[in-house]
């Protein structure tokens, strides 16, 4: 059987907000997705769904075929879902929380222990478990985690950033996770709010007010800019933006890292000397300021503020 997903003109509203707005989105088995958004757009909300744990206001979702309303049982025999939140028992040790997420799941007793091996293996916990979870670092509450919710062979998977708060290490670590179970054919679903995780997925979706605004892959999205795009590089960063954020010739002026990016619909010859005009006149030093391509980030923001315009 197949175990792709296809979601149909799914909506859902929590009073006056409107989470989920007739969203479509089909994911081909065996890819791995990943899911963008700012806080609201409803990437918590549609994995929720998904996964069982709420019934959309109107709209269809099938996984392999079957409706999700009317298979609850097939559903959660092929699913996985990790939230945001530690949500394990802190009171219980590493292996007991294992124990009782392949209990929950009806794991035999013969399948659990090969399983927890193999669980404890990739994921490093071996020496830690005898810990209790609310001992563990935050890195390794998401392998616990994530490892629970593997416990039962899965064929699909949906993290709900599942890396935030972590250390760079662990990100890495969880990322390496997640290549092998997609080598092993698993069907990801991940939200997350970190531009290089996208990069490691097959196809992004960018999720804005319910809505999918855009999706492709990592790298198709520098065609969907609709101006020039400017990184700057200079002192007093803060001082710099302000001051480039209050001419009207910027579309967009935001800060990333060190950097700023600077996008308008104006030529090249007249952009460039404007900026270095403006922050001349605040006796701000440029660095470096040239033309870029556009990656995911700076084009999620322009089709933000062109929806919201």
């Amino acid at each position: 059987m197949s175990f792709d997903v296809q979601i149909r003109n799914l909506s859902r509203a929590f009073g006056p907000v409107q989470a989920l707005d007739r969203l479509n989105l089909d994911i081909r088995q065996g890819e791995r997705l990943g899911l963008i958004g700012p806080d609201g757009a409803g990437k918590t909300t549609l994995l929720r769904i998904l996964s069982g744990l709420l019934h959309p206001d109107s709209g269809e979702c099938l996984i392999g075929g079957k409706d999700i309303l009317q298979e609850r049982k097939f559903l959660k025999s092929v699913i996985g879902y990790m939230p945001q939140r530690f949500s394990l028992y802190p009171d219980l040790t590493v292996a007991e929380n294992l124990r009782f997420f392949a209990d929950l799941f009806h794991v035999s007793a013969l399948d659990r222990e090969t399983r927890t091996k193999r669980l404890f293996a990739f994921s490093g916990l071996g020496p830690f478990l005898k810990r209790r979870a609310a001992n563990l670092s935050g890195g390794m509450k998401q392998k616990l985690a994530l490892s629970c919710t593997l416990v039962h062979t899965p064929r699909l998977l949906f993290l709900d950033e599942p890396t935030t708060g972590v250390d760079p290490v662990s990100r890495r670590e969880l990322w390496d996770i997640l290549d092998d179970l997609r080598l092993q054919g698993v069907t990801l679903l991940v939200s997350t709010p970190y531009m290089d995780e996208a990069g490691r997925c097959d196809r992004v979706a960018l999720l804005h007010r319910g809505r999918i605004l855009a999706i492709g892959e990592p790298g198709s999205f520098s065609g969907l800019f609709s101006g020039q795009l400017f990184e700057l590089k200079c002192e007093a960063l803060f001082r710099a933006v302000k001051a480039l954020s209050s001419d009207e010739e910027f579309d967009s002026v935001q800060g990333f890292g060190d950097r700023i990016h600077i996008s308008g619909r104006g030529s090249e010859n007249i952009l460039i000397p404007r900026i270095r005009s403006i922050l001349s006149r605040e006796k701000i030093r440029v660095e470096s300021l040239s033309r870029i391509s556009a990656g995911i980030e700076d084009v999620f923001v322009d089709l933000i503020r062109r929806q919201d315009s």
